[in-house]
């Protein structure tokens, strides 16, 4: 019996629904893995459902998330390779954390508590959300202009807005509020909190050196936080990529260096008798 992860767990960030990963899990498909992009609790509508229904997002927390997440992933037969964008990231950090999943790649990943790196792209991408202590309460969406600085700005405006179109949905202010850089300057521990000294499954951080949202330096800074654990975390930067890193031109060898990584890396399943 293989003891290979034989499944990828793709996690969606904020902003975003399951629909963002439809190029990587046809990509992984096609290599025999079976690919599971969940979403988050009242996420499964249509990105068009989403819209029209923003309290689903606006009321959603992210331990009820982290939560529905995990009972997915203990209920596969083997641990299989998790692999997380921007805040979907962060929620894969978490999940490693409690001791779930044979591998971890996170893609310009929003960082957990303690990454205390806020360059000023990080700011102006964040603003809209952050500029009014209301949105903690509400679901906050990006306009097309607001998007293509903070996800799509190697793109052209006209390709940013098709992605927008297509794509994009509010966000809930309170997970804006809560992450890492905000969590900061709450007293005790926040929902982003992790134990950076435990042991977990490897861990493979991938920036995009033109990423506004979350820039490389915020992520080089949540990789150094893990030197604490024994277990091993690696950086890895494409040159010339943005926040939309998993879907601009070229993202396939993007996919495959997260792939084969952790491949690589991961912990074996342990064997059961037949």
């Amino acid at each position: 019996m293989s003891t290979t992860p034989d499944t990828i767990v793709l996690v969606h960030g904020l902003w975003m629904t399951p629909r963002s990963w439809e190029g990587w899990r046809e990509h992984f498909e096609a290599k025999g893995f079976t690919v599971l992009t969940p979403a988050y609790p009242g996420f499964e509508i249509e990105v068009e459902e989403l819209r029209k229904n923003p309290d689903v997002i606006a009321n959603l927390t992210v331990p009820e998330t982290v939560d529905h997440l995990a009972a997915q992933i203990e209920a596969l037969p083997r641990p299989p390779i998790i692999m997380g964008h921007s805040f979907g990231g962060a929620l894969t950090q978490l999940l490693l954390a409690r001791g779930l999943g044979a591998a971890g790649v996170v893609v310009d990943s929003a960082p957990t508590e303690g990454v205390r790196v806020s360059p000023l792209s990080q700011v102006r991408s964040l603003f809209p959300a952050l500029k009014n202590p209301a949105n903690f309460h509400k679901a906050v969406a990006f306009t097309q202009e607001e998007f293509h600085y903070a996800f799509a700005n190697t793109l052209s405006r006209e390709d940013s807005d098709a992605v927008w179109e297509k794509y994009a949905i509010a966000a809930p202010g309170n997970w804006v509020w809560a992450y890492g850089l905000i969590a900061n300057l709450k007293p005790g521990r926040q929902e982003t909190w992790v134990d950076y000294s435990i042991e977990r499954s490897p861990l493979l951080f991938i920036g995009g050196s033109e990423d506004h949202i979350m820039p490389p330096s915020v992520n080089r800074s949540n990789a150094k936080h893990w030197a604490k654990s024994p277990s091993l975390t690696e950086y890895h930067e494409f040159a010339g990529r943005s926040h939309w890193i998993c879907a601009e031109p070229g993202w396939q060898e993007v996919a495959d260096y997260a792939l084969e990584w952790a491949l690589d890396h991961a912990e074996p399943a342990p064997v059961t008798a037949a």
